[in-house]
C-alpha cells in the first residue's frame, strides 16, 4: 500500500514552491485571501445596541460567564442610562467550581454500583472540573450567590490562568471520587457518605480559596458613569442584594436556548442530560432551529436594543488579527491541492466542528429587504484584539458556524415557544455538539 501511495506522489515545480513555502512559514499565512484581507472592513452596522467596556478572559475558559455576564450588565446599564459596571467573574466562578465539585462528587454516589468503565461513571471522571460552560451555569448561578462589582472582587493569577488549579484540584476529586465509591462498595450509611462529602468539599473550598481569594460577604459600593463620576451615595450590599437590584428575579424561565444542528429534528427541543452547573440546576435544554428562524429571533433582540449570549466555532476561517470571519478568508484546499466539502451536519457528527466560545451578539447590517448582511459580537479577547475588541462575523460565515443563541422570551413567537416546551428528547453529554463553551 505504501509503494502505491509513494508512485502518486510526483512532485511537479509549483508543489515544490508551496513545500519549500509551507516549510518557512505558516499554513494560514500561506492560505490566506489577500485580497480579501487587503479590503477595507465595512464597520458600518444598521442595528448596534450600546457600547460597553471589553472583557478579558486571559488564559482561562470562562467565555460563558464573560458573555452571560456581559448581557446582564448592558440589560441593567439599558435602564440606567449612564451607569457603567463590570460584574466579578473572579466571585461568581469561585461559586462555579465548589458547586461542579459537588455535582461530581454526588454524580459519584449516584452511580456508584455501577463499573468503573460505565460511560457515566466515566462521564464524572473524565471532566471533574472544567471551566467551560453555558449561559444556564450564569442562569443557575448568579441568584443563588448573588453578583459583585469587579473592583470588590478582582481577578487573581489563578482565575485568568486556570489550568494549574483545574488540574490540582481535579486529582483530589478524583481521588475523593474513589473513596466515596469504596464508602458504597462497603455500605456504609447515607449519613456516613454525606458527611464524608461535606470533608471532601471543604477541601476543595480551601483550594479555591487560596487561589481565587474568600468570596464577599458584604460591600460598600456607588455606582459610576463612563468617565468615572460618582452617581449618588455609597450603599451596603451583599451579593444577593446587589443581584436583586442590578438584575432582578429569577433568570430561569425568562429566556430559552436555541440551537442550529442540522443532524435533528428541527422545532423540537432536546436536553443534555448532566450536563449543567449544579447538582441541582437545569440541564442545557435547547429548541432545534433552522438558521433562519434564529436570525429572526436575534434580529428582533438587537432592534430592541438587548444583547445576547451566543456561541460560535471561533477557530474556523477566522482572521484573528483584523477580527474579521468569513468562508473567503482562507483558501486551504488550493494549499494542498484537494477540497473540503463536508457541510454543517457532516462536520458536527465527525467532531470537526462544534460550539467552541461564546461570545455577545452586539449588532447586526441588514440589507433593503431586511436580510442580514453581517453580524457582529463583543469578544472577551481583550480590547486590543480584532474590532476594538469585537469580532465582525459575514452572514455566511454566521449561517456555517454559529450553533447557540440565547433570547429573552419576549421575542418568541406563542409556536416557537409551544415548541420549546413540550417534553424533550434526552440527549447525552458525549455528542460532538455539547462540548461547554470556552
Amino acid at each position: 500500500m505504501l509503494q502505491e501511495i509513494q508512485k502518486e506522489q510526483k512532485q511537479c515545480g509549483k508543489e515544490r514552491v508551496i513545500a519549500n513555502a509551507i516549510y518557512g512559514m505558516s499554513i494560514d499565512a500561506l492560505a490566506k485571501n489577500y485580497k480579501v484581507a487587503a479590503l477595507p472592513i465595512d464597520t458600518h452596522f444598521s442595528v448596534e445596541t450600546r457600547k460597553q467596556s471589553i472583557t478579558d478572559q486571559k488564559s482561562s475558559g470562562r467565555c460563558w460567564m464573560f458573555s452571560g455576564l456581559n448581557v446582564l450588565r448592558s440589560n441593567y446599564m439599558a435602564q440606567a442610562d449612564s451607569v457603567s459596571i463590570e460584574f466579578s467573574q473572579a466571585y461568581l466562578f469561585f461559586w462555579d467550581q465548589l458547586e461542579k465539585s459537588n455535582l461530581m462528587l454526588q454524580g459519584v454516589i449516584d452511580t456508584a454500583k455501577k463499573p468503573m468503565d460505565d460511560q457515566r461513571v466515566q462521564f464524572f471522571f473524565h471532566s471533574p472540573i472544567g471551566d467551560g460552560g453555558t449561559f444556564c451555569g450564569v442562569a443557575d448561578l448568579a441568584p443563588k450567590y448573588g453578583l459583585v462589582p469587579s473592583e470588590i472582587m478582582p481577578e487573581s493569577f489563578t482565575s485568568e490562568n486556570t489550568s494549574k488549579a483545574r488540574s490540582l484540584i481535579s486529582s483530589k476529586l478524583r481521588e475523593f471520587g474513589l473513596q466515596l465509591r469504596d464508602m458504597v462498595a462497603k455500605k456504609k450509611s447515607a449519613a456516613d457518605i454525606q458527611k464524608a462529602k461535606t470533608e471532601m468539599l471543604g477541601q476543595i473550598y480551601r483550594m479555591l480559596k487560596l487561589t481565587l481569594g474568600v468570596p464577599v460577604e458584604k460591600f460598600t459600593y456607588a455606582f459610576h458613569d463612563k468617565n468615572g463620576r460618582q452617581l449618588g451615595e455609597a450603599k451596603e450590599y451583599t451579593p444577593l442584594s446587589f443581584y436583586q437590584e442590578v438584575v432582578g428575579g429569577d433568570l430561569n424561565g425568562t429566556f430559552i436556548m436555541v440551537m442550529n444542528d442540522p443532524r435533528r429534528e428541527y422545532y423540537k427541543t432536546y436536553e443534555v442530560e448532566y450536563d449543567r452547573h449544579t447538582y441541582d440546576g437545569s440541564n442545557w435544554r435547547y429548541l432545534n432551529l433552522p438558521m433562519e428562524e434564529i436570525e429572526q429571533l436575534a434580529i428582533a433582540s438587537l432592534k430592541d436594543g438587548r444583547k445576547m449570549y451566543s456561541s460560535y466555532d471561533v477557530g474556523k476561517l477566522l482572521d484573528r488579527k483584523r477580527g474579521y470571519a468569513s468562508l473567503d478568508n482562507f483558501d486551504y484546499g488550493s494549499v494542498f491541492g484537494t477540497t473540503f466539502k463536508m457541510d454543517k451536519a457532516q462536520r458536527i457528527s465527525t467532531f470537526d466542528s462544534g460550539s467552541t466560545h461564546a461570545m455577545t451578539l452586539t449588532a447586526v447590517d441588514l440589507d433593503n429587504q431586511g436580510k442580514p448582511i453581517k453580524w457582529k459580537v463583543e469578544n472577551s479577547w481583550g480590547a486590543t484584539s480584532g474590532q476594538q475588541g469585537c469580532l465582525i462575523m459575514t452572514a455566511d460565515w454566521f449561517r456555517e458556524y454559529m450553533f447557540r443563541l440565547v433570547v429573552n422570551k419576549k421575542y418568541v413567537s406563542e409556536k416557537l415557544l409551544k415548541a420549546y416546551n413540550t417534553k424533550p428528547v434526552m440527549v447525552m453529554p458525549e455528542d460532538p455538539l455539547f462540548l461547554p463553551d470556552e
